[in-house]
């Protein structure tokens, strides 16, 4: 029997994801949230729960963001329920993905380094 490239949970993630970019953005318009989009989502082995990374626009409205949007859990939760074909969707926790916000960091110290001499490395 050949082996799956992909394991159950990968699958549950990426459509999770699809479908929670898609209430977020909603969420966003209606409810006037801070801008943000989800990034990622990992759902547990036993799919009982699924961690939703989000990226805030501006990075100093992310904990106002993460808030809203895990008041708004069980909602989002309904609405999967009604779209997805899973015998259980798995509970929301959503948090703050900084990775985007430490390759900026990254990036502007690189930029502030100086310049390599001409005499260097000849």
């Amino acid at each position: 029997m050949p082996s799956r490239d992909f394991k159950r949970t990968d699958r549950v993630g990426a459509e999770l994801r699809r479908e929670l970019g898609l209430l977020v953005h909603a969420a966003v318009r209606d409810h006037g949230l801070p801008s943000c989009s989800v990034s990622d989502v990992e759902v547990t082995r036993d799919l009982d729960w699924a961690t939703v990374w989000v990226i805030a626009l501006l990075p100093q409205q992310s904990a106002e963001a993460v808030k809203a949007l895990n008041g708004l859990a069980g909602e989002f939760r309904r609405a999967l329920s009604r779209g997805m074909r899973l015998r259980r969707v798995p509970e929301l926790r959503f948090k703050y993905d900084d990775s985007m916000d430490k390759g900026e960091r990254i990036d502007a110290l690189l930029r502030e380094g100086t310049p390599p001499r001409d005499d260097e490395g000849a």
